[in-house]
């Protein structure tokens, strides 16, 4: 493809270096505004420049894309609120036969729940229980986290709805959910047993000394529980605190308030930002075990009109001992059968995604049927949306086509075409390592935005099947490679910052701690999902 004239191709160039430059470094001191703004920043700079015109940077903005991101987010924060992802966490424990079964039920738990509700949403909701747990046994916590993180990239892989790059490609490519799933999940799941097998080599002794030993492995780790603060976090979140009025929160007892709760109520922070985020961005507000089954009982009662528990004396306490039961009763009867709604609808989602229906829709719908059953208002779900994610790729959208406009996208892809045809064993090793290195570069999702229809394209020349095949490698290259680094994932750095700020149990992963596993782990399972998808 020709360049664009030198004019488009520098100013061009320029407001695409400022995207990237503050996707990457989103704190970057000479303009700290964050990712967000940033994207906004360079969408602008695009219009401005004339690289692209204001109805072609409108006509950029993929709504589909958005209507499925909003929808599960929707669809997630009810989840929660149901109790799913407490019932995961227990599963994680349950009849536990030791270290090393804890450590392969993690990579096995995240996985799964991960192509199902996001992988995102699973490393924020399931971290402050996988570090409580090794805790309470006195285990390691680093293997176990990093299990949690490998894991829930790997299996989000799986499906469109796993992570923002599935879904961009899904809406590009038109695969069926179907079939997306039957070409990803054989290598999702043998690439998650061999991300458990490295880790299992790879602290074998550590998951193996006696636990006098192992208090003192990662002692220097440990952060003092006075320097851990809890957090309450947003979309996915344990408990929503504005859910319950000022009169109903001061009745309820102290005791079941977390730190978060007393001093956070009314702020909404957000984490779906699955572009890539930094340890200083991502502020993920998180409670322990124990208030998330007493806030979940609290938003219980809020939903279902439940009176909070309050001292009284006289003719209310004999009003209370004689209804009491009953009230209680109808209050638990209640709330199961709105748990068994919103687990119906996820699951008739599901289905219609599996039946091929349109995704978007799909996903809309079933987050409407939830707020339409839990018949109250719906601000306090919809607040648990990362509508700052979504502006982000609002402003991706046309900033990547702006830097398409340009011409060097194609210019580059015309130069390594001939060596990446996915027809041929180096042609795909080739793309895989392009790929590798442009995800944790510049990102998964805008990495997908500008290879996937060039890449696409290519493979279309050769067959419609080949065509396929290279979407399924560029999901699975993509997705796998947020393993790498820390910072190749928006999953690893919930993980690290929920770590640190679990209270009394805080532990900090380092960026060359998940460097050394995550290097090799990534080369090996992506090498392992490429025979399988390969032969697809």
């Amino acid at each position: 493809m020709v360049l664009a004239p030198t004019s488009t191709v520098v100013l061009g160039t320029v407001a695409f270096g400022i995207f990237w430059v503050l996707a990457v470094f989103p704190a970057v001191p000479f303009l700290p505004i964050g990712r967000t703004a940033g994207s906004l920043l360079s969408a602008m700079l695009m219009v401005i420049f004339g690289v692209i015109s204001p109805d072609e940077a409108y006509a950029a903005i993929d709504l589909p894309i958005l209507g499925l991101l909003f929808g599960t987010m929707v669809v997630s924060a009810y989840l929660e609120g149901a109790g799913l992802f407490v019932h995961l966490g227990t599963m994680l424990a349950w009849r536990s036969k030791g270290r090393k079964d804890l450590l392969c039920r993690i990579c096995l738990v995240s996985a799964i729940s991960s192509a199902l509700f996001t992988n995102d949403t699973c490393c924020v909701v399931l971290t402050g229980f996988v570090l409580k747990i090794a805790r309470q046994n006195n285990l390691p916590p680093q293997p176990f986290l990093l299990a949690l993180a490998s894991s829930s990239n790997i299996g989000s892989a799986a499906t469109p709805i796993g992570n923002p790059q599935n879904l961009v490609i899904a809406a590009h490519s038109k695969i069926s959910f179907g079939k997306f799933l039957l070409g990803l999940f054989p290598a999702m799941l043998v690439g998650v047993l061999v991300n458990a097998g490295i880790l299992l080599a790879y602290y074998w002794k550590q998951l193996s000394v006696a636990k006098d030993v192992e208090a003192n492995v990662d002692a220097e780790d440990v952060i003092a529980g006075e320097e851990v603060t809890s957090h309450r976090f947003s979309p996915a979140t344990l408990s929503h605190v504005t859910s319950v009025n000022s009169e109903e929160w001061s009745a309820v007892d102290p005791n079941l308030r977390s730190p978060s709760m007393n001093g956070g109520i009314g702020h909404t922070e957000t984490l779906r930002n699955r572009t890539g985020s930094t340890v200083d961005e991502v502020r993920a507000e998180s409670t322990t075990i124990s208030n998330a089954s007493s806030s979940l009982e609290v938003e219980a009662g809020d939903r279902l009109g439940v009176p909070p528990t309050e001292e009284e004396d006289g003719p209310a306490v004999k009003r209370r001992a004689s209804g009491g039961h009953s009230v209680k009763g109808k209050a638990r009867w209640k709330m199961q059968i709105w748990k068994a709604c919103v687990y119906l609808v996820t699951v008739g989602m599901l289905v219609a995604l599996l039946m091929g229906l349109n995704m978007s829709w799909s996903a809309l719908t079933a987050a409407l049927a939830l707020i339409i059953l839990d018949f109250k208002d719906a601000q306090p779900c919809l607040e648990k949306v990362s509508y700052s994610l979504l502006i982000f790729f609002c402003g991706m959208f046309i900033t990547v086509e702006g830097f398409n406009k340009t011409g060097i996208p194609s210019a580059l892809w015309d130069l390594m075409e001939p060596h990446s045809r996915i027809d041929r064993a180096s042609g795909i090793a080739v793309l895989s390592v392009v790929l590798l290195l442009l995800s944790n570069v510049a990102s998964n999702v805008p990495t997908v935005l500008l290879l996937g229809a060039r890449v696409a394209a290519s493979a279309a020349r050769i067959s419609a099947a080949q065509e396929t095949k290279a979407w399924l490698i560029l999901a699975w290259v993509s997705t796998v490679a947020g393993n790498l680094s820390l910072l190749g994932s928006a999953a690893n750095l919930i993980v690290c910052e929920q770590a640190q700020r679990v209270q009394s149990v805080g532990y900090n992963l380092s960026f060359f701690a998940h460097l050394r596993f995550g290097f090799l782990a990534t080369l090996v399972v992506t090498a392992v999902g490429l025979l399988l998808i390969g032969n697809y």
